[in-house]
Parts: structure tokens; sequence; C-alpha cells
């Protein structure tokens, strides 16, 4: 049975996890490195660096691909990291196939 004890044990570790997943950090990138973004496994975007050959070079539409491709890597990078942290905790519910 899923009790209370199970319950809070769960949110304790819940309430860890997310403050694991607020001091990693991943980085995304673009264009052979030309656009980084590191943000936290949280998903929140801590960065973004975009290099002066670029920003010199570069047509807004292309500046602009670059960082949404680097901010899609890093956004799955940050996905991948939570998926893994969360399988350490969530209970095994039966029938739910967790």
């Amino acid at each position: 049975m899923f009790g209370l004890d199970k319950l809070k044990d769960f949110k304790k570790n819940a309430e860890e996890a997310k403050q694991r997943l607020d001091s990693i950090t991943v980085e995304g990138v673009a264009g052979s490195d030309l656009v980084k973004v590191v943000c936290t496994a949280s998903k929140k975007i801590v960065s973004v660096d975009i290099n002066e050959s670029v920003l010199r070079t570069a047509l807004k539409p292309d500046i602009d691909k670059l960082v949404l491709e680097a901010i899609n890597d890093a956004m799955n990078q940050a996905e991948r990291v939570t998926e893994s942290e969360m399988k350490g905790i969530l209970p095994n519910i039966p029938g739910l196939g967790i």
C-alpha cells in the first residue's frame, strides 16, 4: 500500500531532486560551437554565447536559427538529465508501469 510515510518520503526525495536539477548545468551548441546555450537541468537558461564572427558575418535569420538550435539542444540534454534523476525517486506504484 502507498501510505502517508511513503508519500512524505516521495515529497522529500522530489524536493531534493529539484535542488539537484537546479544545480546541474548542460550546454547546447549549434553551428560547430558558434552558438552555445547553458541551462540548468530544470530548464532555466543561464547564458547564451554567440561567437563574434557569427555576429559580423551572418544574417539575423541565420543567427536566430543557430540560437534556436542551441536552445533546443540544451533543453533536450536537460530533459535527459531530469529523466535520469526522476527514475531514482519515483515510487513503484503497481499497475502504472513506472
